[in-house]
C-alpha cells in the first residue's frame, strides 16, 4: 500500500487546495474526510498531482499506512470537530508524532491542546493560514505556534507551499502553542476594520455621490497603483465592475446587504478587551455586521428615522477619501499590533512584529504595500513600541488627516454610515490628548463609589471634598 509523507484530514475548500499545494510541492498526501466521495472528487480532478493523493478509508488507516514520525493536518471546522478528531487521533498515534491544526481554531483552545497532546508525547502546531482557498492552492501566508523542534520538523513542506515574497516564504514560527493562530485571529480583526473602511468609502461613492458601481471601480483600481495597493483594493475594483450574468446588472447591486462573519473580527475584539487594549476599529466593523443582519429592522426604519435637512451631500474629494483610507489602514494595523504587543508581554511569546508584516506581505488578504513600511518601523526603536510614532508614520499620519476629518464630516452631515473610519478618527483624536476628560471620571467613581484617584501635584491615592464632612 502506497506511503505518504503528510496526512491531511478535512477535504473541504481549503483542506483541497492546500492538499493540492502539498502534493505539486513534491509530498505525497494521505487523505481522509468525514464523505469520501470529496476525496474522490479531489483526486479524479487534480491531474498531473493525482499519483501523489492517497485516499484513506478510515482514520485509522491514514494513520497505520504513514511512516514515522507522523505529520497529520486538520482542516475541519473550528471548536469540537478539532477535539472529536484529536480524540480520535490519540490512541492511533506515537511518541513524536505530530497534529497540525491549521483551522481558525481559537488561541486558547489550542493553548489547552497542546498541553494535552504534550502528556502523551505528541507534538502540537497551531498553524495560522491565509489567503482563503486560492492562496492555500497556490500560496498562503502561514502563521506557526508550537514549540521550535516541532515547528523545525515541518517546515521545509510549510516553507515550500507557502506564499513568496521577493524569494521570502511567508511563514515563521511565532512563539509557542497559541501564538499562530492568535496572530491570524489579529490578521482577521484587521481584515475586518480594512474591508468596513473600504465599504464606507464606497457608500459615500454610491450614496452620497450618486455613482454606480461600475463608476466607482476605476476610483479603487487608481488607488491601487499608490498608497493603498493592496490585495482587498484590488478586489473591491473587480468585484465593482463586474456584471451579473444572469440580469445583465450590476453584479454588487443583486447581492444583499448582509454580511456573514466565521468569528475571528469578534475574538480579536474580545481578547482586546480582556487585555485591556482598544479595538475600536475593528469593533466598529464587527458591530456593521452585526447591524448588517438585521435587515428587516433597517427597512422598517428607513423612512421612519429619516431627518429633514441631509439632501446635500458636502461634495468630498476622491483625494480626501483616498486620504481617509489610508489613515484607517494605518490605525487599524496600528491596534493589530497593540494587540499583538499586549498578548506577547501576557503569554510570553516574543512576538517579532517586524516579521509578523514581513510574512504579510503575499499570500494573505490584507498583504499590501504598507507592511514593508511596517515592518521597517518595527526594526527601529520605537517611541513606547507605537507604530504610529515612527518618523515615517507620523509624516502619513500628518500629511491625511484632514482628509479623513472631511469624510467623516461629510458622512455625518449627509447622514451616511461610516462607523469605522469615525472610530479610526476618534482613536486618532484621542491618542494625541495629553490631557484627556477621564479626569471626570475619575471624580464620578469617587463620588458615587469612593474609588480614589490620583493628583497631578502628589503621590498616592486621594479622596475628593464631597467626602469631607457635610455642612449641619
Amino acid at each position: 500500500m502506497a506511503q505518504a509523507n503528510m496526512g491531511l484530514i478535512g477535504v473541504g475548500t481549503m483542506g483541497s487546495a492546500l492538499a493540492l499545494n502539498i502534493a505539486e510541492n513534491g509530498y505525497d498526501v494521505g487523505l481522509w474526510n468525514l464523505d469520501l466521495a470529496a476525496v474522490d472528487n479531489l483526486i479524479a480532478s487534480a491531474g498531473d498531482f493525482a499519483s501523489r493523493l492517497v485516499k484513506r478509508e478510515s482514520i485509522q488507516g491514514l494513520v497505520e499506512t504513514m511512516p514515522t514520525p507522523r505529520a497529520i493536518i486538520l482542516l475541519v471546522p473550528a471548536g469540537a470537530p478539532v477535539d472529536l478528531t484529536i480524540d480520535e487521533l490519540i490512541p492511533l498515534l506515537s511518541v513524536g508524532d505530530t497534529i497540525i491544526d491549521c483551522g481558525n481554531s481559537d488561541f486558547r483552545d489550542t493553548i489547552s491542546r497542546t498541553k494535552r497532546l504534550e502528556v502523551e508525547g505528541l507534538a502540537y502546531l497551531g498553524v495560522g493560514v491565509s489567503g482563503g482557498s486560492e492562496g492555500a492552492r497556490h500560496g498562503p501566508s502561514i502563521m506557526a505556534g508550537g514549540t521550535v523542534a516541532t515547528y523545525a520538523s515541518i517546515a521545509p513542506v510549510l516553507e515550500a507551499i507557502s506564499a513568496q515574497y521577493l524569494g521570502d516564504p511567508c511563514v515563521a514560527h511565532l512563539g509557542p502553542d497559541g501564538a499562530g493562530h492568535f496572530v491570524k485571529t489579529v490578521h482577521n480583526g484587521i481584515e475586518y476594520a480594512d474591508m468596513q473602511m473600504i465599504a464606507e468609502v464606497y457608500g459615500l461613492l454610491r450614496d452620497g455621490a450618486g455613482l454606480a458601481a461600475s463608476e466607482i471601480a476605476p476610483v479603487f483600481r487608481s488607488w491601487n497603483r499608490g498608497a493603498l495597493e493592496s490585495y482587498l483594493i484590488e478586489v473591491t475594483a473587480e468585484v465593482l465592475a463586474a456584471k451579473d450574468p444572469i440580469t445583465g446588472e450590476e453584479m454588487v447591486d443583486m447581492i444583499v446587504d448582509q454580511a456573514g462573519q466565521k468569528g475571528t473580527g469578534r475574538w480579536t475584539v474580545i481578547e482586546a478587551i480582556r487585555m485591556g487594549q482598544t479595538a475600536s476599529i475593528i469593533e466598529a466593523a464587527v458591530g456593521a455586521r452585526v447591524l448588517s443582519s438585521e435587515k428587516a429592522t433597517r427597512e422598517i426604519a428607513a423612512p421612519l428615522l429619516m431627518p429633514a435637512g441631509i439632501d446635500t451631500m458636502v461634495p468630498i474629494s476622491e483625494h480626501d477619501l483616498q486620504s481617509a483610507l489610508i489613515v484607517g489602514r494605518v490605525l487599524a494595523y496600528a491596534q493589530g499590533f497593540r494587540i499583538l504587543d499586549a498578548a506577547s508581554e501576557e503569554f510570553d511569546w516574543s512576538l517579532d512584529f517586524a516579521r509578523i508584516a514581513e510574512i504579510w506581505r503575499a499570500g494573505c488578504i490584507i498583504r499590501s504595500t504598507i507592511l514593508d513600511d511596517i515592518a521597517a518601523a518595527f526594526r527601529t526603536e520605537l517611541p513606547q513600541g507605537r507604530l504610529i510614532l515612527s518618523e515615517h508614520f507620523i509624516k502619513v499620519l500628518t500629511k491625511n488627516i484632514a482628509g479623513l476629518r472631511r469624510v467623516v464630516s461629510a458622512a455625518a452631515l449627509k447622514g451616511l454610515p461610516v462607523p469605522a473610519l469615525a472610530a479610526a478618527l476618534s482613536w486618532f483624536d484621542t491618542i494625541r490628548q495629553a490631557r484627556g476628560t477621564t479626569d471626570l471620571t475619575q471624580a464620578q467613581r469617587d463620588y458615587f463609589g469612593a474609588h480614589s484617584f490620583h493628583r497631578i501635584d502628589e503621590g498616592g491615592s486621594h479622596h475628593g471634598p464631597w467626602h469631607g464632612p457635610k455642612d449641619a
